[in-house]
C-alpha cells in the first residue's frame, strides 16, 4: 500500500478553523528576530512532500515548499507560484509568478513544475500524492517563453485546478535526488532547513529573499526561525507552554483543563477522529455486510465517541470535517444502526455465526475472532475507546484482541490481509481525495487497504466527477451514503481539537499554520 496512511493516523492533517481569530488574536507589539516553537506529538518522518501525508509533515512541508495555489483561512483559493489559473474537470493552466527562486537561489522554471507533476503521476515512482492531488493519467506540459504549465486529465477531475495547484513543488536538485530530501529540502519556501534531529527537533529559518506566496506583506514581527520540536507527553506539552518555552501546540486529552483554565488563546479545529474501518478482503469475516452491521449494532457509538473525545466531540456528518472542503454536509446522519446487542446476536446468527459456550463459531467449528487497532498517536482516549469496542464485543460471544500501531506501522499493518478492524481517522480537505481509499486496487498495490468494494459508491463518483466543484457535492453526497449504508465505513464522532497560543499570534489554514502569517509578540 502508498503511504498515504499517515494522512488517516494524523487526525488533524487537513483540519478546518472554527475559530475566527486569526491573525488579529493576541494582544502586544509585535518583536523582531524572534523563534517561533510549535510542539508536535510525533516525529516528521521523511521530509519529501510528495512521499508523505503525515500531519507534521506536512505542516513542515508549508514552510519549506510552495504549491501554485494556496487556500486562505476562509478555504479560498489564493495566489502562490501561480498568479492565475484556469480550468475545467479534464484541463488546467497555470500561470506562474516571475521572480521565483528557490532555496539555493535557482529560478524556478514552468518546465520544473511540469517535470513535478508528471513525477508524481508516473506509479512507478510511489508518491504518496498520487491518487489524491494529482489522479492518475494526468499529464503536463510547459512553456517556458509564456510561463505557463498546462494539464491535461486522462479521466474528469471535479477539483482538477484546486488538487494539482495544491501539489508542493520541489526544486531541481531534490528532482534529480529525492534521497536529499529525507531530512532536507529543496524548495521555494518561505523557510530551509537548517537543522534536522529526528526525534528531537527541526530548525527552520526564513528567507530574506522571499517575496511571493500568501502574507507576504509587511514582514515586521516575522520569526528568523521556527522550531518544530517533538514532545509527545501532552503533560510535558502542557508544561512547555505554561513556562513559556513553547508558543503554539495542540492538547487534546485532559491537561486542555488546565490549559484552559489559564485562559491562553486557543484555534479550534474541527477533525475526522471516530472512524472504524473493517477489512473486507474476500473471504474474511468483516467482507460480510452482515457480520459488519452486527459488530456496529454492539456498539454504542455515542459513548463510543464520548469516551474517545473527552466529552467534547461532535457527531460526524460528512467523511471531509465540517468546514474543510467547498461541499457542506454530506448527510449522513441517521444511517447507521442504532445500538442493540439482541439484533447484533440475531445478525451473526443469520450470517452463520452460532453463539456457544466457547463464543460465536463458524459451522466449521471457527471462532469470531477479531484483531482491533487503534492509533497510539493520538492520545489515551484512543485505548479506552479500544478497550470498550472489545468489551461490546465480547459481550455478544466475538473474541477481540487490541493493539496499538504508531504511525509507522500503520502503513504496514493496513496493508496486510486480516488486520481485522481499526479505528483510522482519515482525513482528507476533498471528497474527490477519498476515492482511491474506497476503491481501486489496495494491499501493497494501492489505497484502498479495507478491500472496499461498492458498486453505488463508484456511480456515484463517476457522476460527481464530471461536475465541476461545487456543482457535483450533491453527488459527493451520494458517494459518501452509499459507503454508511454498506458499513464500508463507520463514520462515527469529530474531534475538536484546540491548538494552544501565547507569545504570537498565526492564521490557519486545512488545519495547517500559514507560515507567513506568524507574527511574534512581545
Amino acid at each position: 500500500m502508498k503511504k498515504t496512511i499517515a494522512a488517516l493516523a494524523g487526525a488533524g492533517v487537513l483540519t478546518a478553523a472554527l475559530t475566527a481569530c486569526g491573525g488579529g488574536g493576541q494582544g502586544g507589539s509585535v518583536v523582531e528576530g524572534g523563534t517561533f516553537t510549535y510542539l508536535i506529538g510525533s516525529d516528521l518522518g521523511t521530509l519529501d512532500p510528495q512521499f508523505t501525508t503525515l500531519s507534521v509533515a506536512i505542516q513542515a512541508g508549508k514552510f519549506l515548499y510552495d504549491s501554485l495555489v494556496s487556500l486562505d483561512p476562509k478555504g479560498e483559493e489564493t495566489a502562490a507560484l501561480a498568479q492565475q489559473w484556469e480550468g475545467d474537470t479534464t484541463h488546467a493552466k497555470y500561470t506562474l509568478r516571475k521572480g521565483v527562486t528557490c532555496s539555493d537561489g535557482s529560478p524556478l522554471t514552468a518546465k520544473q513544475v511540469a517535470d513535478n507533476i508528471n513525477f508524481v503521476t508516473d506509479p512507478a515512482n510511489g508518491s504518496s500524492m498520487l491518487g489524491l492531488t494529482v489522479q492518475p493519467g494526468v499529464r503536463a506540459t510547459a512553456d517556458e517563453a509564456a510561463g505557463t504549465v498546462t494539464v491535461t486529465a486522462a479521466a474528469p477531475d471535479a477539483f482538477l485546478v484546486r488538487n494539482v495547484g495544491s501539489l508542493p513543488i520541489v526544486c531541481a536538485k531534490g528532482m534529480r535526488d529525492r534521497g536529499l530530501l529525507k531530512q532536507g529540502s529543496d524548495g521555494t519556501g518561505m523557510f530551509t532547513l537548517t537543522e534536522a534531529v529526528s526525534g528531537d527537533h527541526y530548525t527552520f529559518t526564513r528567507r530574506k529573499d522571499y517575496r511571493w506566496g500568501p502574507n507576504t506583506g509587511d514582514p515586521r514581527g516575522m520569526p528568523e526561525h521556527v522550531v518544530l520540536r517533538v514532545v509527545g507527553n501532552e503533560t510535558t506539552t502542557a508544561n512547555l507552554l505554561v513556562s513559556d518555552q513553547a508558543n503554539a501546540a495542540q492538547v487534546n486529552g485532559p491537561e486542555r483543563q488546565r490549559l484552559d483554565a489559564m485562559d491562553l488563546e486557543k484555534k479550534a479545529t474541527q477533525a475526522i477522529l471516530g472512524e472504524m474501518w473493517f477489512d473486507q478482503a474476500p473471504g474474511l469475516p468483516t467482507a460480510d455486510e452482515a457480520v459488519r452491521r452486527a459488530l456496529t449494532q454492539a456498539l454504542d457509538l455515542g459513548q463510543l465517541g464520548q469516551v474517545l473525545t473527552s466529552g467534547t466531540g461532535r457527531p460526524t456528518d460528512g467523511l471531509v470535517a465540517p468546514g474543510m472542503g467547498p461541499c457542506g454536509s454530506s448527510g449522513l446522519a441517521g444511517l447507521l444502526p442504532k445500538s442493540d446487542a439482541t439484533a447484533a446476536k440475531s445478525a451473526l446468527d443469520s450470517a452463520g455465526w452460532v453463539a456457544g459456550a466457547g463464543g460465536v463459531r463458524a459451522k466449521d467449528g471457527k471462532k469470531l475472532s477479531v484483531s482491533f487497532y487503534y492509533p497510539t498517536t493520538l492520545g489515551s482516549t484512543m485505548q479506552a475507546a479500544a478497550e470498550l469496542v472489545q468489551q461490546r464485543w465480547s459481550a455478544i460471544g466475538v473474541q477481540v484482541e487490541v493493539k496499538g500501531m504508531t504511525d509507522a506501522e500503520s502503513s504496514q499493518i493496513l496493508a496486510q490481509n486480516s488486520w481485522g478492524a481499526a479505528l483510522v481517522p482519515l482525513t482528507t480537505v476533498l471528497p474527490s481525495q477519498l476515492v482511491p481509499f474506497f476503491s481501486g486496487p489496495g494491499g501493497t498495490s494501492g489505497n484502498n487497504f479495507a478491500q472496499v468494494h461498492n458498486p453505488e459508491y463508484d456511480a456515484a463518483v463517476k457522476a460527481a466527477s464530471s461536475l465541476t466543484g461545487t456543482s457535483g457535492c450533491g453527488k459527493w453526497a451520494d458517494a459518501e451514503k452509499a459507503l454508511v449504508r454498506a458499513l464500508n465505513v463507520v463514520p462515527f464522532v469529530n474531534s475538536v481539537r484546540p491548538t494552544y497560543v501565547q507569545g504570537a499570534r498565526f492564521d490557519l489554514a486545512e488545519g495547517s499554520i500559514i507560515p507567513g502569517s506568524i507574527r511574534m509578540l512581545g
